[in-house]
């Protein structure tokens, strides 16, 4: 297992390596250094001046890729790659083009982006799993036929219909809860219930589909057949055999979004005013901070590398035949 993890983050460097010069690529298609000054100066025409000062003050007077003028190795640590994205590799993550620090950001911001992941997560993974058991339990019944109607039902429905409805009928029309913002400690429930309650119910037309067809392949195994020779009830057959075989394939899969939670919700944070990691993406890319944005897309890419990693390893402690050489 050991000289497995060593080979899958050995072989997580050239892939970190691909994204971050993809991601640098991309960028500076659409944006030169220039194109970057002017939308932070906020004005239509500047002078050159202004734009040689702003790109000099934030670390763009370089050139992007070789510094032809320097000698040795400063041609390479001289230019804005190595500067703005090699050293995303120590987590040195700069500062953005406002001049605050990138790391200490998503340090304050990480909290709330968690308070809200962290909620959606556990109780939506109890809640679906649970629909998705009775639903299995009660196969071929007209309760099944109508859940996976509904099931479809919600998933045709566009994430920003339960946002706005929620809004509007919790916050506005009943007024049990701020419609958008969010406070530090205790009173954060107030602000992260109606994007909990909203975020689990968005999500339970799919989950509870793709558990519901995890558990029905399981019934159909020779061991449930065992089980019903061996006299055992429907009950116990579907909570202690079916349910447990069962969170195999949905345990791995889980996992692998659990990085994803300190990273946020784009939308929901956005809508809600959430101060989080998602709400910070949305606002570099509408500022074109490059800073920001490929600081988030590399701590994505290592979140999510280290999330599939996490997935086989809880593959094998679930399932004992697995192993890794």
């Amino acid at each position: 297992m050991f000289a497995y993890i060593i080979r899958r983050l050995a072989y997580a460097i050239p892939i970190l390596i691909g994204v971050n010069i993809l991601t640098f690529a991309l960028f500076f298609v659409v944006n030169t250094p220039d194109d970057m000054a002017r939308m932070q100066l906020g004005a239509k025409r500047v002078t050159p001046e202004a734009i040689e000062k702003w790109k000099l003050e934030h670390g763009y007077d370089r050139p992007l890729l070789f510094n032809s003028e320097a000698a040795g190795i400063e041609r390479i640590a001289s230019t804005i790659f190595f500067e703005k994205s090699v050293k995303l590799f120590a987590l040195d993550f700069g500062n953005a083009d406002d001049g605050r620090s990138i790391g200490h950001e998503i340090r304050t911001r990480m909290w709330a982006s968690l308070a809200l992941a962290i909620p959606v997560f556990l109780v939506g993974l109890a809640v679906h799993v649970t629909f998705a058991l009775i639903l299995a339990f009660f196969r071929g019944s007209y309760l099944d036929f109508w859940g996976v109607v509904v099931c479809v039902a919600m998933m045709s429905i566009s994430s920003l219909f339960y946002i706005i409805g929620g809004q509007y009928l919790v916050s506005k029309l009943l007024a049990l809860v701020p419609i958008s913002g969010y406070a530090a400690g205790m009173d954060a429930w107030k602000f992260v219930i109606l994007p909990v309650v909203i975020g689990v119910i968005h999500n339970i037309g799919s989950s509870t589909r793709w558990y519901r067809t995890v558990f029905l392949e399981e019934i159909f195994k020779d061991y449930v057949r065992t089980a019903r020779a061996k006299g055992l009830s429907e009950r116990v057959i579907m909570f202690r055999h079916v349910l447990k075989n069962g969170m195999i394939p949905i345990l791995t899969g889980v996992v692998v979004v659990i990085p994803s939670l300190f990273l946020g919700s784009l939308v929901t944070e956005s809508f809600f005013g959430i101060p989080g990691l998602g709400t910070y993406t949305i606002e570099a890319i509408n500022s074109q901070d490059f800073g920001v944005v490929r600081s988030m897309v590399f701590l994505g890419s290592v979140l999510y590398i280290v999330g599939l990693i996490a997935t086989d390893i809880s593959y094998t402690l679930v399932d004992p035949r697995v192993r890794f050489d």
